[in-house]
């Protein structure tokens, strides 16, 4: 390994941090992300940013901001290492800070992160100090908060046993170590071609113990580009070999939890199912071979699983892993099942009992649904039809689950409309529903105007296509409420150009997510349809390129 450096001393009086950025065939990117952390100020000392022997201008490009920058270390690997975990333990090798912080190369570091995470450390004492992370989709610019909720800002956490649901965060670049405790614990990422290396890395952290305290800062901002030409690790599933790698490194995670602590090996184990588990399975796709392969991989995998960790699992985590179990293929329903396993949870009808009048999951696959009476309302994965229903109307239809819903007495439903650019819902009036013709539920005609939402799209800044997201929410007599996505039926997801007034012309075009659920883009005005086919082009492109 060769380096181009300047001076590292610590231009900070106090404490003072080294932020690790590692890179690979990253030119164009890797600046932005070095200049955001030299932009931290004095209190990072120093930027070692580790070359994982680009083939590309990585490496000039770093030797460039190193001669301009003197905070800035440069390590150039002679051979790739073939994953991230390598450059991250030479980054701590070279380390010269008492505190470390991880930043990848095609992300950012906010103002003022490195700063904020400081403070708390030595104001708690804490080896690990933990703060916000947002994944911003881009182009868009949406930002979706990571694991929201999981952290009180301002909490320190004596020890991780006391909050095992600390375990679903995974990410290692949100968090502040102490370089001191990494090297007193043996503390390093697996090295070579390991994918997923942070779950490993994460595990031993929170295995030995440490006390962890909680700023409420942004502190990371992980971008996520799903055109790019080659997307990140945890975007490529078009492979098994994916899969397969995220439940070695879990297995592995879960084995260190485990002989840490019972409590954090049962919630690692948990974890898996009610979030690795469902988020593959709900974007599974239609390749029958790609199926096959997934489905007997985690069938193999989940045999090994205590009885009692799927059983503490969520039901909706509980139930799919148990129709797992009991179907050797992938089964007729699979895309019932890969609806129940979106966010949030729709069953889709029909609702099947066993011989005694119990509900199950089907008629061929008898799996108890255990729990689900002592579900609240707002967590019953209820399923909400919609079609068309004239110009300007949309016809809901509530379905019931297994009579949990009319025990509660669904009165109203709201649509509401969360921009996929991030920021408030738009809410429609409530609406009565009634209970339907065929005794199937209930339904309700609700007033949709496309024109007024892209008018209340523009009042709010939003400039060419405008894509929302469709919700609704059923309110019931006994106080009860849940929120859920709609499911599109009949000739709903048809593109149609609206004759308006205020735009001469709207483009609506109603289409299903990833997850199943009705969402809406709309094309105001000439400008706003430029947008629409220049977007449906560069996604074709993107379908063909992989």
């Amino acid at each position: 390994m060769s380096s181009s450096s300047h001076s590292s001393s610590d231009t900070a009086a106090g404490p003072s941090v080294s932020v690790v950025v590692i890179a690979y065939n990253d030119a164009g990117l890797v600046g932005e992300a070095v200049s955001s952390a030299l932009a931290q100020g004095p209190v990072v000392a120093e930027v070692i940013a580790v070359n994982d022997a680009s083939s590309d201008g990585t490496a000039g490009v770093l030797d460039e901001l190193a001669a301009a920058h003197p905070r800035l270390k440069v390590l150039h690997r002679t051979e790739n290492s073939g994953g991230c975990g390598t450059p991250r333990n030479d980054g701590i090798a070279a380390a010269t800070s008492p505190y470390i912080l991880f930043l990848d190369s095609d992300d950012v570091l906010p103002p003022g992160a490195a700063e904020a995470l400081l403070r708390a450390a030595e104001e708690h004492r804490a080896p690990v100090t933990v703060g916000a992370c947002v994944r911003r989709e881009l182009p868009e610019g949406r930002e979706v908060p990571w694991m929201p909720g999981l952290y009180a800002p301002g909490d320190v956490i004596e020890r991780p046993a006391d909050r095992p649901e600390l375990v679903r965060d995974t990410l290692c670049v949100n968090k502040l170590y102490d370089r001191a405790f990494l090297d007193e614990h043996g503390i390093r990422f697996p090295d070579g071609r390991f994918v997923y290396e942070d779950f490993v890395f994460t595990s031993r952290v929170l295995a030995a113990g440490p006390r962890i305290a909680v700023v409420g800062d942004l502190v990371y901002v992980w971008h996520v580009r799903r055109s790019a030409a080659q997307v990140s690790i945890s975007l490529a599933r078009e492979d098994v070999g994916n899969w397969r790698s995220r439940v070695e490194a879990h297995r592995t995670a879960s084995r260190t939890l485990a002989a840490a602590s019972p409590v954090l090996g049962r919630a690692c184990q948990v974890k898996f199912l009610d979030y690795d588990l469902r988020m593959y399975l709900r974007e599974l796709g239609k390749d029958p071979e790609y199926r096959a392969d997934w489905w007997a991989l985690t069938r193999e995998y989940l045999a090994g699983f205590d009885p009692a960790d799927v059983a503490a699992a969520p039901a909706r985590a509980r139930w799919a892993a148990r129709v797992l179990a009991a179907a050797e293929t992938p089964p007729g329903d699979m895309e019932r099942l890969m609806r129940f396993a979106a966010e949030p949870a729709r069953l889709l009808p029909p609702y099947a009992r066993d011989a005694a009048g119990e509900p199950v999951w089907s008629a061929e696959l008898p799996v108890p649904l255990d729990g689900l009476d002592a579900l609240p309302v707002a967590e019953l994965p209820v399923t909400v039809d919609a079609e068309p229903a004239g110009a300007g109307a949309l016809r809901l239809r509530v379905r019931d689950l297994y009579g949990r819903l009319a025990g509660a007495g669904p009165q109203t439903v709201q649509l509401s409309f969360p921009p996929r650019a991030g920021g408030d819902p738009v809410l429609l009036r409530p609406v009565e529903l009634r209970a339907a013709g065929d005794g199937d539920g209930w339904s309700a005609e609700v007033p949709f105007r496309p024109a007024a939402l892209a008018a209340e799209g523009r009042r709010r800044g939003l400039r060419g296509m405008q894509a929302w997201d469709v919700r609704v929410g059923v309110r019931c007599a006994d106080g009860s409420s849940l929120h859920t996505s709609l499911r599109p039926l009949g000739g709903l997801l048809r593109r149609r150009a609206l004759p308006s007034s205020r735009y001469g012309v709207l483009l609506a075009q109603p289409y299903r997510t990833a997850a199943g659920a009705l969402a809406v883009r709309l094309a105001p005005g000439a400008g706003g349809a430029l947008t629409f086919v220049r977007n449906r082009l560069d996604r074709a492109r993107t379908r063909r390129s992989r």
